[in-house]
């Protein structure tokens, strides 16, 4: 893992929504600074017509101790960016490298480690998410569901306002929204975690106010300050945090589940047989 280094920048993106104007400027200077420089409180205070003081209050949301422990975090994680990029494969690749980055600087495997736990006690679990979101809710269903999960992905939005009601403590709810606005899903976790369910949100954005409803917010890079983060699926992130919890999940009782993925292979390829021999 000597490849990956913790970034300050991830950590920026996350909270972004949760700054103020003044700190929404700091943000975009150092999430878009792309040359090594003087990043003294005073230099950056004068060059973004701000006060250190402000820095320092930038610095303690963002989670540091103040300036000086995000600017020696900040340093250790940049990488001077050059734009000319030889071809646009380079270009994707390059952005999905940047991606990786930006995971590894969100994952929290204590958290994961919590969240298999929850999955592994759980009777049902759901997982709903819109859009994209919606086809990544379907991706994990497919892949728990053949290691004896018993979930189900909804994405319809009438039934995210309805199943919300019918949770219990047995139950897990998982709602997918990277921009964590979407509220037919901030609508399905509220109504579980007042009945008990355990709820967890896949974002990019960690809003001060789903910690009342969410027993565990899973952060996923953003695409949204990439130079080239339209290229790119959104759901890369997602699916990659999916891959981390499900090998997480999958050592849980290794062999067992892995006898229930060979059983429900085995069982796709009977059934593929029969229908060449129906025909």
């Amino acid at each position: 893992m000597g490849y990956y280094v913790k970034s300050a920048i991830t950590t920026i993106e996350s909270k972004y929504e949760n700054f103020t104007t003044v700190e929404k400027n700091i943000a975009d200077f150092f999430i878009h600074n792309k040359e090594s420089q003087d990043l003294s409180g005073k230099t950056i205070a004068q060059r973004l017509f701000v006060s250190e003081a402000s820095l320092s209050r930038f610095a303690k949301k963002c989670g540091y101790s103040g300036y000086r422990e995000f600017i020696y975090q900040y340093k250790e994680g940049f990488v001077e960016k050059v734009d000319t990029i030889t071809s646009n494969v380079m270009t994707i690749l390059n952005t999905y490298q940047e991606l990786l980055n930006k995971t590894y600087s969100l994952l929290d495997e204590d958290q994961i480690m919590r969240i298999s736990d929850y999955l592994n006690k759980a009777r049902q679990v759901y997982v709903c998410g819109k859009g994209s979101s919606g086809l990544a809710a379907n991706e994990m269903e497919l892949r728990f569901m053949r290691i004896g999960v018993n979930i189900d992905s909804i994405r319809d939005l009438d039934q995210m306002k309805m199943r919300g009601v019918f949770q219990n403590g047995d139950n897990i709810v998982f709602g997918i929204s990277i921009s964590g606005e979407t509220e037919e899903v901030l609508h399905f976790l509220r109504e579980s975690h007042k009945h008990d369910a355990k709820t967890v949100l896949i974002t990019s954005q960690m809003r001060d106010s789903l910690v009342e409803y969410c027993d565990e917010v899973v952060l996923v890079p953003s695409l949204k300050h990439l130079n080239h983060g339209k290229l790119i699926s959104p759901q890369f992130p997602v699916l990659v945090m999916l891959d981390i919890l499900y090998s997480h999940f999958v050592r849980y009782d290794k062999t067992q589940k892995e006898k229930m993925h060979e059983d429900t292979l085995r069982a796709l390829e009977i059934g593929i047989s029969q229908a060449k021999i129906e025909k």
